[in-house]
């Protein structure tokens, strides 16, 4: 996917590109490459802890609704059509029927995005896109540190909070998930 930095793209002339090998985002009119510093895909942490997370809340989301990787999602930013990818996507069957089947971006704010923090991104940077999805409709954001091994919790009407080891993630808004940061990085094989 190629874009001439001069040229705005509308929403449907950015889906219209042709696919290749770097995932991009669609912000601001352009096609921004989700992974910076030339890095292709996600490292060993990365992708560890997105099939842990995977695994995880498909499991608990079974009957609930669909937990989907690198879905793109269609959003409004500042008044300005925006697809950002999240590295996974929980939208339940009541926003989005468990008969819905087209081979498109999520056309609701989901229930859940969540963001795991790849080289060359900086936790400030993901707070922001975090923030940005709230104020688009996505009613909570998971901010996942593998390093830290933290997962930073935003919703709309709280402050962030920050879960460690053994803390215990539950949410109304996820009925049933109870989780813990070492749940999730144990099962990535991130910790014994």
């Amino acid at each position: 996917m190629v874009q001439s930095s001069n040229q705005r793209l509308t929403l449907e002339e950015f889906l219209a590109l042709p696919e290749g090998d770097v995932t991009y985002e669609f912000v601001n009119g352009e096609a921004v490459p989700k992974y910076k510093n030339d890095e292709i895909g996600a490292k060993f942490f990365h992708s560890s802890t997105t099939g842990a997370l995977l695994i995880l809340l498909s499991v608990w989301a079974k009957e609930k609704g669909r937990v989907v990787i690198e879905w793109a999602i269609k959003l409004i930013r500042n008044q300005q059509d925006w697809m950002p990818v999240p590295d996974l996507t929980y939208v339940s069957y009541q926003r989005l029927p468990v008969d819905w089947l087209l081979d498109e971006a999520c056309p609701v704010a989901p229930e859940l995005v969540i963001e795991i923090i790849s080289p060359g991104q900086t936790f400030g940077e993901i707070a922001e896109k975090a923030i940005d999805y709230l104020k688009a409709g996505v009613s909570r954001v998971w901010v996942v540190d593998t390093k830290a091994r933290t997962i930073t919790v935003f919703a709309p009407s709280s402050l962030p909070i920050n879960y460690r080891a053994d803390g215990v993630i539950t949410d109304d808004l996820l009925p049933e998930l109870e989780i813990t940061p070492n749940t999730i990085f144990q099962r990535a094989g991130l910790i014994p």
